[in-house]
């Protein structure tokens, strides 16, 4: 039952992992109701909603729908406090084999959700999860090769928000529409929207594959003894987020939302926390104590050799700060890995 102290927050894409995990961190305060709107389209989400739904939280609620059926969400989308906008196609792989889908979900999909929330909820808090995609292969960026990963020159703290935006895929095509119709809707109509370009997130609840959620991937594979796919050289850089900090960057956010409200900003883990490809499989050996193998591929479209998110505009504005290295996430998520490696199992055996 709803109260009129609570606030009222969707969660679209909310059965994925990021939003299962906010899920129970805002449900794990009082006088929060929270809506889950996901139609459970990937592989996995199913059993995350069960795992949500197990916690028996009374002021959960799902919703099974479609981010482009718009009928839907302007019946679903009624006076809400806060939305986090998390439901996306989020591979680059299934972007350039089904373009069109691609962008109904990512592009289409968030214009209707605007529509609504600017109909029905003109006040809330929008937080939109986008992707450091929308910067492209970043050609301009001087980089050093070393004997295991790519060094950049300069900008030595990372690629910061005053990065040239260059769409290199469709996913970065839809992701990139999605994200400056997120801020227009500020600019235009007044929504207090916050758009987040996410480096790589990581966490449990996270069944990672090929195509998205690359170190779960890795750790999956290598705790099954399979052998792991490198596309280009495994030189390339990204920094990793453990999911717990990217809520409370969500969160923090909201807080401050007079002084975050239209603003861009780039979240990640950061200088401090990357692992190239091969000082992944690296690290993962060491861990688990057995050898690793690996076969390359060519590079896939779009794909960057280094991406290290500067989070200095946000932390500077609001205070954030990272809690959870890189090894202690990497090391969460091999707990969790190994402690439903069954559950696992099924899932990556659904067709």
């Amino acid at each position: 039952m709803i109260n009129n102290i609570m606030k009222k927050i969707l969660i679209t894409g909310g059965a994925g992992f990021i939003g299962v995990n906010l899920a129970k961190n805002i449900l794990g305060e009082k006088d929060n109701f929270v809506v889950i709107y996901d139609n459970l389209s990937r592989k996995g989400v199913e059993n995350n909603l069960n795992w949500i739904l197990s916690f028996n939280f009374p002021n959960l609620k799902f919703i099974k729908g479609d981010i482009r059926d718009y009928k839907k969400l302007k019946n679903t989308v009624k006076n809400f406090d806060e939305v986090y906008h998390l439901a996306a196609q989020v591979a680059v792989t299934s972007s350039v084999e089904n373009p069109i889908d691609d962008f109904e979900i990512n592009a289409l999909g968030t214009l209707y959700l605007l529509e609504a929330i600017r109909k029905n909820s003109p006040d809330a808090v929008v937080i939109f999860s986008s992707t450091n995609k929308v910067y492209g292969e970043l050609l301009n960026l001087k980089l050093k090769e070393g004997k295991k990963r790519y060094y950049l020159i300069k900008s030595k703290e990372g690629i910061d928000e005053n990065q040239n935006l260059d769409f290199h895929s469709p996913y970065g095509c839809s992701k990139g529409t999605a994200d400056q119709y997120i801020r227009d809707y500020y600019r235009i109509y007044g929504l207090k929207t916050v758009v987040f370009r996410q480096s790589c997130i990581l966490g449990q609840q996270q069944y990672g594959n090929e195509d998205q959620g690359w170190v779960a991937h890795f750790i999956i594979k290598a705790i099954e003894g399979e052998k792991i796919n490198i596309y280009g050289d495994g030189k390339q850089v990204r920094d990793i987020l453990e999911v717990d900090d990217l809520i409370s960057a969500y969160k923090i956010a909201v807080k401050n939302i007079k002084k975050t409200k239209g603003e861009i900003y780039n979240i990640g883990g950061g200088k401090e926390n990357t692992f190239s490809l091969i000082e992944l499989i690296e690290y993962l050996e060491k861990v688990l104590k057995r050898k690793i193998t690996y076969d390359f591929y060519n590079w896939r479209p779009g794909d960057q050799k280094i991406f290290i998110s500067n989070n200095k505009k946000f932390m500077e504005e609001t205070g954030w700060r990272i809690k959870i290295n890189k090894f202690e996430g990497v090391n969460r998520l091999i707990k969790w890995v190994e402690k439903n490696r069954e559950l696992i199992k099924k899932v990556r055996e659904k067709k």
